[in-house]
């Protein structure tokens, strides 16, 4: 992590502020990808005061950053921040918005254990009750489910290569952004750290899955990749998660995949092509936490067979094609159902809690 005694150019917050950012959501400009890193820098670096920092947080809410900013605070999160564990799997890399869901059920723990049961490694990490909404995360359904989350990012690499899945804890590998919780938390609003968290990598995977609210923002973070000196990917999808979540929502669903080199596609998901009749009602729960971690092991077990159990297979068929370890989410699909129900997604829930 960057120390305070570090030197830095010429760009100090409040001159970035007075200069460039500052003027309001019309009229700012943006910065050149030298000002970003050295803002996210001195940001690190604990350098700026609480109402500096405040104030610029939200003047790049207001003005919306560019994919070469985004790309700059990416790549000093990762040289100065990020504690990288790569297991020898290749997993797909799950970065869910950190701050979490308050309504519907946390579907990719289950997910991502469907898949790993079926060959496809997966990687899921978060922190604990991130700001704004402070809600539940992959963090809080894996405890409820007793598995070991306060990982070091080795353990998390090998917990990785013994069973499947891995969870990275955001405090252990990206200490940095962690350590600005409590000004984040003063913020009552969103910043471009709850975007930058979420492509983090720990475990430098290949692919990438995330979510997205707008098209145009999917097709911004696929920017920000390309532009990135520091993240590898050569394949993300995005898609319209459930609450932003990487969940997909039942009925419509908007997708966009990106493969290096090639230009964003979007296309559509409807779940009823898939048999699949439900509305995001019918995914919702009275308690987060503890319900989604219910539903997944019932659905595991083999003790559930409704709606629940067809969005997580489901949502680990799209892990699966992700990874393009299936040519179809119809042939995800049929894998997901068969590890489910000959005992193998219950087994990598067994390894899991044994770890």
């Amino acid at each position: 992590m960057a120390q305070a005694s570090q030197e830095f150019g010429e760009w100090p917050l409040k001159r970035l502020m007075t200069e460039v950012v500052g003027s309001g959501p019309k009229s700012a400009d943006d910065m050149s990808r030298e000002q970003a890193r050295e803002a996210f820098q001195r940001i690190l670096a604990g350098e700026p005061d609480a109402t500096t920092l405040g104030a610029f947080w939200l003047a790049n809410r207001w003005k919306r950053n560019n994919p070469e900013e985004l790309a700059g605070y990416t790549d000093v999160m990762r040289e100065e921040s990020v504690v990288t564990a790569e297991p020898e799997a290749d997993p797909v890399d799950c970065g869910a918005n950190y701050d979490g869901k308050h309504s519907s059920a946390v579907l990719g723990v289950g997910a991502g254990l469907v898949a790993a049961a079926a060959g496809t490694p997966v990687v899921v990490h978060s922190g604990d009750r991130v700001p704004t909404q402070k809600a539940t995360a992959y963090k809080h359904v894996l405890d409820e489910l007793g598995i070991r989350t306060d990982l070091a990012p080795e353990e998390s690499a090998d917990m990785v290569d013994e069973t499947g899945f891995g969870f990275y804890y955001q405090p252990a590998f990206n200490p940095g952004v962690h350590d600005l919780y409590d000004r984040r938390d003063q913020m009552g609003v969103r910043t471009f750290v709850n975007t930058i968290e979420t492509v983090g990598n720990p475990a430098n995977a290949d692919v990438h899955l995330g979510s997205f609210y707008h098209l145009a923002f999917a097709k911004k973070l696929t920017d920000l990749i390309r532009e990135s000196d520091h993240l590898d990917y050569s394949r993300a999808i995005f898609f319209q998660g459930m609450e932003g979540y990487d969940d997909i929502r039942p009925g419509y669903t908007k997708v966009a995949e990106w493969n290096g080199g090639e230009e964003l596609e979007d296309y559509e998901i409807e779940t009823a092509e898939y048999g699949m009749e439900m509305e995001n009602e019918d995914l919702e729960v009275d308690d987060v936490t503890a319900d989604s971690a219910t539903i997944t092991e019932e659905v595991l077990t083999g003790e559930r067979d409704d709606h629940f159990a067809d969005a997580i297979a489901l949502n680990g068929a799209f892990r699966m094609y992700a990874r393009e370890d299936v040519d179809s989410l119809e042939a995800g699909l049929e894998r997901a159902r068969d590890v489910i129900a000959d005992g193998s997604a219950e087994a990598v829930l067994e390894d899991l809690r044994a770890f």
